[in-house]
């Protein structure tokens, strides 16, 4: 695979990544029921993509970076999640917040790799 290919399917998963976290909080809310305002932290993790893509220059290197520290933003989100008690509402429990969030860390360093391959490539 050629890394302008590789790097498009690293843009490819970052943003069906970002499309179906947002999907997922305007359908039935991510954390606690639908609507729940603690699920507009999930804002800061796109920002935290979408900044440092811009600081990147849309660079393969930059952007592997920017997907990681993504990946720490949403996991920084769970953490406070549960750290404010989020896991006692009747619809979330521990295990779903960490799987779920764990879900969309894995697709972050998904992204984060190939980005790299990129890079190599």
């Amino acid at each position: 695979m050629t890394a302008a290919r590789t790097y498009r399917l690293a843009v490819g998963a970052a943003v069906l990544t970002a499309l179906l976290l947002v999907w997922i909080i305007g359908a039935v809310g991510l954390i606690g029921v639908e609507g729940d305002p603690f699920d507009r932290l999930y804002g800061g993790v796109l920002a935290v993509g979408i900044v440092g893509a811009l600081i990147a220059r849309f660079r393969p290197r930059g952007m592997a970076r920017a997907m990681i520290s993504t990946a720490l933003a949403q996991t920084l989100v769970t953490v406070i999640a549960l750290i404010v008690g989020k896991q006692h509402v009747p619809v979330s429990s521990v295990r779903e917040i960490v799987l779920l969030n764990g879900f969309y860390v894995v697709l972050w360093i998904g992204s984060a790799w190939l980005f790299r391959k990129a890079a190599r490539g």
